[in-house]
């Protein structure tokens, strides 16, 4: 039997034992049914302020996707008429990142 990770549980321990300030911010997200790729990252900015640089490199580094991430991400540039390096920002992904995505879903 395959296990999964349980988030919400997670991250409302965290923010019961340690955060118990921010609960408000991340009430939203909580709330969802099902957590997707974005709303972890999302709630995982909301929860940890983001220290140092070398921290927030290392984070970026070990990200990983699944397709409805992809697929919303790339819905997201499409409704907000963005190019590629805009969306990367504002995603922190690299811009070859988003080409290959595209390539490989919107073929």
């Amino acid at each position: 039997m395959k296990s999964t990770i349980n988030y919400k549980r997670i991250f409302s321990d965290i923010l019961d034992q340690k955060y118990p300030e921010k609960k408000e911010i991340c009430k939203d997200l909580l709330n969802k049914e099902i957590l997707s790729t974005i709303d972890i990252i999302d709630l995982n900015k909301r929860i940890f302020d983001t220290v140092d640089e070398k921290t927030e490199s290392f984070n970026q580094n070990h990200k990983a996707y699944n397709q409805s991430s992809v697929l919303y991400i790339l819905d997201y540039q499409k409704q907000n008429r963005l190019n590629n390096s805009q969306v990367a920002k504002h995603f922190k992904l690299s811009r070859y990142t988003l080409r290959k995505w595209k390539k490989r879903y919107l073929v």
